[in-house]
């Protein structure tokens, strides 16, 4: 590691920076409470950040950039603490984005999660679902999952993936952190696999495609329990994608397994507070009760958000709903409020 990127990496951690970027042609930028904020510094250029990537890679890790121009690999930094790197190319020279992890697993008040979270990874099996853009918190929400059922089940945990970023030690479960590309080949054949190391829950970074969900549907029916993030902006949304990337019988067959192996879904975003000291948690919540099961069985998913409103006594939520609750406690802007909103006529009229 160059001494210009561990001066970058202590000075993001004094910023309680939440990324890193490093691009050609302007300084090195920090993200800030969700805000890009640039470093009074020189402009990095493409020779300076070629140097950075050539001391970061071993040589597998180079030959694979060399051949793909991608590559996302986890290190530890003894000030930053465990971060994501992705390397990628653009205009034929390397540039870096720095994710930072975080050296703890903040509480569930902390964090801001619902209380009926818990119970879902209390369940014995099924599907747990965490989604939401990028930069939302799916990780993080993933990784408390997995520290409670760390505390309080004798089980084997097993997770894929990619690259890992918070090192689990064994509490009263056996935690298996399995990395793509350093343990396995790929999210799918490690889920193939997983079913034979005898695991009680999976856990999987990313259901990227058709092959992944199937699998871990599949799982989530036969006796486990799986949680797994996956990039869509609200519940409704992530139904629809999941049966989506199927057709004809084969959609018909995933929507009856993911009927029965549902067992909640939560959507997050991450937003600004009044005073941008910070971020705070937004979601919404569904859990997947009979009417909901039968919802999805019918492929009725265009119902979906009213049952998410009608719900609360079920523990569910709709993102407007949360988003209105923020904005009365004074912890987000209207604005804020607004632009997030999926029905922004319906929430102004509820604000006057």
């Amino acid at each position: 590691m160059t001494p210009k990127l561990n001066s970058l990496l202590v000075s993001a951690a004094e910023r309680s920076a939440s990324d890193l970027h490093l691009i050609a042609g302007v300084p090195a930028a920090f993200r800030v409470n969700g805000e890009i904020i640039l470093a009074d510094d020189d402009v990095l250029s493409a020779e300076e950040l070629r140097y950075i990537v050539s001391t970061l890679l071993n040589q597998e890790q180079a030959e694979k950039f060399k051949r793909e121009w991608e590559l996302c690999v986890s290190i530890f930094h003894e000030v930053a603490g465990r971060m994501r790197i992705t390397v990628y190319q653009r205009n034929g020279s390397p540039e870096l984005s720095v994710r930072f992890c975080g050296d703890r697993i903040r509480s569930r008040k902390e964090l801001g999660l619902p209380a009926r979270l818990d119970d879902l990874a209390r369940k014995p099996n099924g599907l747990v679902l965490i989604t939401g853009p990028t930069g939302a918190g799916k990780t993080t929400t993933l990784n408390y999952l997995v520290n409670l059922i760390n505390e309080e089940r004798r089980c084997k945990i097993v997770t894929i993936e990619d690259p890992i970023e918070y090192v689990h030690h064994n509490q009263r479960a056996l935690v298996v952190q399995q990395e793509v590309l350093t343990d396995t080949h790929s999210f799918n054949r490690a889920l193939i696999h997983v079913l034979r190391q005898d695991p009680d829950v999976i856990v999987v970074g990313e259901m990227r495609d058709h092959e992944a969900i199937s699998t871990a549907i599949t799982a989530a029916e036969t006796g486990h329990l799986v949680l797994a993030t996956l990039h869509s902006p609200n519940v409704a949304h992530a139904l629809e994608r999941i049966v989506g990337v199927y057709e004809g019988n084969a959609q018909r067959q995933i929507v009856l397994q993911l009927a029965n192996a549902l067992q909640g879904i939560i959507a997050q975003d991450l937003l600004p507070t009044t005073d941008r000291t910070h971020r705070v948690l937004a979601y919404e919540m569904l859990v997947a009760t009979p009417a909901i099961r039968n919802m999805i069985r019918e492929n009725n998913l265009h119902q979906i958000d009213n049952s998410l409103q009608m719900g609360a006594k079920d523990g569910m939520s709709l993102m407007d709903s949360c988003l209105y609750d923020l904005y009365c406690r004074c912890q987000i802007s209207y604005d804020t409020a607004l632009s997030r909103a999926k029905n922004p006529d319906r929430f102004t009229k509820r604000t006057g």
